[in-house]
């Protein structure tokens, strides 16, 4: 009788445990580097701890990521580009979006930052400098009071939003020197500001790392949004909720 009991308290617990694996849902939250790591990304592992689901994080630019959206691939976007821009580009790529559809709401702040070499001695950078050295007008940090050595201008080609705002608050419109060193996306840029001394990158401030250095800059800052088609679903919208009890970065 006791290992009947036994049995049935073991099957019991079989059961509520299989059920509780049944109700895990996956959230996929695609979108820009700078929006995931800023709001997604830190707050992953807990959220995934606190709720038993599973939050996926798909990088992309936003063009595809609004184009997966469309398509049912991922549950939510997330990007500091505006949405008409990247329905005018989803538009070129042949996939047109209805905007009546989508619904989207602000929920963050990116704030752009500069990393150098852990070894650059120079500490605050101002507007007019920044302009010099990612237009190429500057090209060794001695001529700002750094050591004799060359810069390197590390770029991304799939930061799109990042280096528009970039451009067009610090750099007045002008372009880019020709001589930047180009990668792919915020992580290569830091990865490669790391391993070479001169260089100097920007990056999402969610992507600082101890074994790189920054310099203070003039604030740059753009909003982070959230697109969905038609409201967040009640997955997405439990994800939303527990960003704003446990960082409180944004009233809903």
């Amino acid at each position: 009788m006791h290992m009947n009991s036994l049995k049935l308290a073991v099957a019991g617990i079989v059961c509520m445990l299989a059920a509780g694996v049944a109700d895990a849902q996956e959230i996929r939250i695609g979108g820009g580097g700078a929006s995931l790591a800023t709001i997604f990304a830190p707050m992953k592992d807990q959220f995934e701890k606190s709720s038993g689901d599973k939050l996926t994080l798909i990088q992309s630019l936003p063009t595809k990521g609004l184009i997966a959206l469309e398509k049912g691939e991922i549950d939510a976007l997330t990007t500091t580009v505006p949405l008409a821009t990247i329905m005018a580009e989803a538009a070129k790529e042949g996939v047109v979006v209805d905007p009546a559809a989508l619904q989207q709401q602000e929920i963050g702040k990116n704030e752009v930052v500069a990393f150098v070499h852990k070894s650059n001695r120079i500490k605050k950078l101002s507007k007019a400098q920044l302009k010099k050295i990612f237009t190429g007008k500057v090209t060794n940090w001695k001529e700002i009071g750094g050591a004799d050595l060359p810069i390197i201008v590390v770029w991304g080609n799939e930061t799109p939003g990042q280096n528009a705002l970039f451009i067009k608050e610090m750099l007045d419109g002008e372009k880019v020197t020709a001589k930047a060193i180009k990668t792919t996306d915020y992580q290569n840029i830091r990865e490669m500001v790391k391993a070479n001394p001169g260089s100097i990158g920007i990056d999402p401030r969610g992507m600082a790392m101890a074994t790189v250095g920054r310099v203070d800059i003039p604030i740059v800052t753009a909003p982070i949004i959230l697109i969905t088609k038609g409201k967040p679903s009640a997955k997405v919208e439990k994800v939303l909720n527990f960003y704003n009890e446990e960082f409180g970065y944004f009233s809903r």
